[in-house]
């Protein structure tokens, strides 16, 4: 469909639309209502206007020599920066830079209210810990603290690299409604042996799991998750974490694959996670501590001796916060007639 310009070929038309662009989006309020008080002390004088504005002389005749200024466009009268052309720079003394430069060769992560307690004792000055705080970011604007790198050893090349750290924005799950499911993990040290059991529950219907790991690391995260994700009778699609480095790298990959939004609660904040916290001490007293043997030496076993709790854990014990029911039973309870059907006909698993 052609478009046609009614006003095209007009003299004046495109000035007047730029001005209207001009008037729209460059010209603030405040500069309109000084116009209007500009108009209004040409109109009525000085004293009508000092008592309905509130406004001095000497301002009248400053905003007056703006609109001179920009010749007449309103954008002159648009309130500018009153910060100082001119600021004054912080001056620090050679003894104090050399004072700080001399304690942090030994220590590069002296904070400022240990170096405040140090130059008062060295009477080299008194200064507050907030003013040295200043003066230590204004020496490292100035490349005059060494820098400190955090290297990493790699073995198979016998090197050290550089440590870089990938900062990414995290979610918190403040006001989110609907199925969320809340993952974990336990630590247990054993003569000199250490184990890792992860774990997940969903905040609605309870239904829990668990598996053992030798390390602590985001496969062993990932894993856990892709077996939660195959043996829940719920859909996965809201996590819930701390901010462990098991849930992190292959992990985070993994839910961005699946369209899984991860969210982290707040640093030192467990009662965020207070469903999977209980899971856990239930976990711990009714289990763990009693096949803590078998989880050290045997793991394979653990895990299988734990499915079997866990198929009772979510078929046979009540919970209080169900009604007295099993989650199972929860979940089954809540499906309509159709998908209650579907789901027990199905001969496909």
């Amino acid at each position: 469909m052609r478009q046609f310009n009614k006003l095209k070929g007009t003299k004046g038309f495109i000035t007047i639309w730029e001005r209207v662009i001009r008037f729209r989006y460059m010209i603030t309020e405040q500069a309109k209502e000084r116009c209007r008080i500009l108009t209004f002390w040409e109109k009525y004088g000085y004293l009508a206007t000092k008592e309905a504005f509130k406004v001095s002389r000497p301002t009248l005749f400053r905003w007056q020599k703006k609109l001179k200024e920009n010749k007449g466009q309103l954008e002159g009268l648009n309130k500018k920066s009153t910060a100082p052309k001119n600021k004054r720079k912080r001056i620090i003394p050679k003894a104090v830079i050399d004072f700080i430069v001399e304690e942090r060769k030994f220590d590069s992560h002296l904070s400022k209210d240990k170096l405040s307690i140090l130059m008062l004792e060295d009477g080299i000055g008194k200064y507050s810990p907030s003013t040295v705080g200043r003066m230590l970011n204004d020496l490292k604007k100035e490349g005059k603290l060494l820098k400190t790198t955090k290297l990493s050893y790699h073995a198979k090349t016998n090197s050290f690299h550089e440590r870089t750290k990938i900062k990414r924005k995290k979610i918190r799950s403040k006001g989110h409604i609907g199925g969320l499911v809340k993952a974990d993990s336990i630590i247990r040290f054993h003569n000199g042996i250490r184990r890792y059991i992860v774990t997940a529950i969903d905040k609605e219907a309870k239904f829990a799991f668990a598996c053992a790991y030798k390390n602590h690391s985001s496969d062993s995260a990932t894993d856990f998750m892709q077996k939660f994700k195959f043996v829940a009778p719920i859909s996965l699609t809201h996590v819930q974490t701390d901010n462990g480095s098991e849930f992190a790298k292959h992990f985070d990959i993994y839910l961005e694959k699946n369209n899984i939004t991860h969210f982290h609660t707040y640093p030192r904040c467990p009662k965020q996670n207070s469903e999977i916290e209980r899971f856990n001490r239930t976990l711990s007293d009714a289990f763990i501590s009693r096949n803590l043997h078998l989880l050290v030496y045997d793991i394979d076993a653990f895990n299988q001796k734990l499915i079997d709790w866990l198929l009772w854990y979510n078929t046979r014990r009540p919970h209080w916060s169900l009604g007295l029911i099993s989650p199972l039973r929860y979940i089954v309870s809540t499906l309509t007639a159709k998908e209650s059907q579907m789901c027990w006909t199905s001969t496909n698993s």
